[in-house]
């Protein structure tokens, strides 16, 4: 992906300027945040329904932001969720006081930048809930349905919970519906090709002339096993297969069915695939309520397509067909006579445009401890050295990191720990606060700027590092460090789940900690302590060589990933030799 680029690091913010000014009668730019607001919105007394993931996806998700669809979308970089930051400014922006529903795909990253918002907003007093599209079927087995990543699916499930916002349900009965679509929805596609992210020159994965990738992923990942490439007649009865033996229990005989385009696939090449998908439905019994072929979640220029099957009662049809207007899907129901339905009603009380970012719902929060500013020494200036020394390995190993997280992710690992580090030594510089507040500065900065899995776990790390130090710099040593790098350890198990062996960075980081407290509790300084440390984290790293993931995106391609090292234990490793050169222990 070359061809229509000025800068990989600024696609997102370019794109979404463009596609904000083109579409300006369905939405807005949400000031102040990487995201996109419907017009008329919010409505005071209104649900509010706010989706997003990362982008190289559209016309999901911010293409469905409109009238009787989402309320707002955040958008992340490509691939990458976006950050908690991004994601609370947005649905602050979105809020009408009847309460947020954030819906989106199972992906971690956004599972856990989505929470973060989520909790902020609790905090807050704000009603905001989940739930989370599952509808691909090949990605978990029946029995872990709730591992289930979510694909095109996740378009009828943005569709019923905007339109049940839009008539006026009640927070609870947005949910429950929005819940029982995904419920009801199945899909499953295939890939003929892998997709080439914004700025390199390679594509994430090939397939072998004559091979197909089935159970394909959406950021890049390839499928869950190849086959050899068949007729469409073919592919079109292995799909139709897989989703009716999923079939919801009680789910009925009428369907909406969605063939859906990856990116580098002919809307003619779709229109055959349904030609041998729609007799399969009629001899199984079940009668298309609407088919609608097009694209509707896609990986940038991949190419593949995948079926979708959305089992309707009489209340999810109603929603199905109610009016809906947004730039990547409209539709005239029934309910179009309803008065002032497509009128645009008057924003929320307080809520305004200025492109100054300083109105209701921009996300501006109270100062924090980073941002009262206190006067730091060494250990503050060493802690600023180490989030620099941090960002000089991470740039060095950043294609390494790419090569190994697209054995079985979407190779943009080191792009996002290098988009994170570079933010949190920027918001370091020229700061001369506390080792306490750098890491916290920091390790928010990175958090907002990565995005991802990888920009709330680190970020999270940075943040309860920093905030587990004493307040003073003269009481910071060895000690304060082994307590602080196992607060950090606690905080990525809290929001990540993962345990040693599960092939993450745990397995660096946690034979790191526990090696620094005992050399601490030694007697050992800050630099003899790291670096009796380092050699844990070292063979920590390279034993995730033999693991099998366990969590995450790569446990669903388990089996791809063993023979090579985490990505996410690889930067981690990095990362501590790093914080150790600056402490001066050196790297082992």
């Amino acid at each position: 992906m070359q061809r229509m680029l000025n800068d990989a690091a600024s696609f997102r913010e370019e794109m979404i300027d463009g596609y904000a000014t083109a579409n300006r009668r369905f939405l807005r730019r949400v000031p102040g945040a990487s995201g996109v607001i419907a017009r008329g919105a919010p409505r005071a007394g209104r649900v509010s329904v706010v989706v997003g993931g990362g982008s190289g996806h559209y016309p999901a998700f911010y293409g469905l932001v409109g009238e009787g669809m989402a309320t707002a979308a955040a958008i992340g970089d490509v691939f990458t969720s976006p950050s908690g930051e991004q994601a609370y400014r947005v649905a602050k922006a979105a809020d009408g006081g009847a309460g947020i529903l954030f819906t989106f795909g199972n992906y971690a990253g956004d599972v856990m930048n989505f929470g973060m918002a989520e909790g902020r907003l609790r905090a807050e007093g704000t009603d905001a809930r989940t739930v989370l599209v599952t509808d691909d079927v090949l990605s978990a087995e029946p029995e872990e349905a709730d591992r289930r990543r979510g694909i095109a699916g996740g378009f009828y499930v943005f569709k019923t919970a905007g339109a049940s916002a839009a008539r006026g349900d009640s927070l609870d009965t947005v949910e429950a519906l929005t819940r029982h679509a995904n419920d009801r929805v199945r899909t499953a596609g295939v890939a003929f090709a892998g997709c080439t992210i914004p700025g390199q020159t390679e594509p994430l994965f090939t397939v072998d002339p004559g091979r197909m990738e089935i159970g394909l992923g959406i950021h890049g990942e390839p499928g869950v096993r190849t086959a050899e490439q068949v007729p469409a007649r073919e592919i079109a009865k292995l799909l139709v297969d897989t989703l009716l033996a999923e079939a919801p229990a009680g789910g009925g005989n009428e369907v909406a069915v969605l063939v859906n385009g990856l990116g580098g696939t002919k809307y003619e090449e779709l229109f055959v695939l349904y030609s041998g998908v729609a007799p399969l439905l009629a001899e199984a019994g079940l009668a298309v309520h609407e088919a609608q072929i097009g694209e509707f979640v896609t990986a940038l220029d991949m190419a593949g397509c995948s079926l979708t099957l959305f089992w309707l009662d009489d209340d999810l049809e109603t929603l199905h067909d109610a009016t809906a207007s947004s730039p990547a899907y409209s539709r005239i129901g029934p309910d179009i006579e309803r008065v002032g339905f497509l009128a645009g009603a008057a924003t929320a009380s307080g809520a305004t445009e200025s492109p100054t970012g300083t109105e209701r719902g921009t996300g501006t929060t109270e100062p924090t401890e980073a941002t009262v500013e206190a006067v730091g020494g060494v250990a503050g200036e060493t802690a600023r050295m180490a989030l620099r020394e941090a960002l000089a390995a991470i740039r060095a190993a950043e294609a390494e990191l790419g090569r190994l997280d697209a054995a079985a992710g979407d190779g943009d690992h080191g792009a996002g720990m290098v988009r994170g580090f570079t933010a949190a030594s920027g918001a370091v510089e020229g700061f001369s606060g506390t080792a306490r507040q750098s890491f916290v500065h920091g390790g928010t900065a990175f958090q907002n700027a990565a995005g991802g899995a990888s920009g709330a776990l680190v970020g999270a790390f940075l943040i309860a590092v920093g905030g587990a130090l004493p307040a003073s710099d003269e009481e910071v040593d060895a000690r304060a460090y082994a307590a602080a790098l196992a607060a950090g350890l606690a905080a990525i198990q809290r929001y990540g789940g993962a345990q040693p062996g599960d092939k993450t960075l745990i397995d660096t980081l946690a034979p790191f900690v526990g090696a620094l407290g005992d050399a601490a509790n030694g007697g050992l300084g800050l630099a003899e302590t790291w670096a009796a440390a380092l050699p844990a984290a070292r063979a920590g790293m390279l034993a995730t060589t033999r693991m099998t993931p366990k969590v995450g995106r790569a446990s669903r391609l388990a089996e791809r990933a063993v023979g090579f090292q985490d990505p996410g234990a690889t930067s981690m490793y990095e990362v501590l030799a790093a914080f150790g050169r600056a402490f001066g222990a050196g790297a082992a």
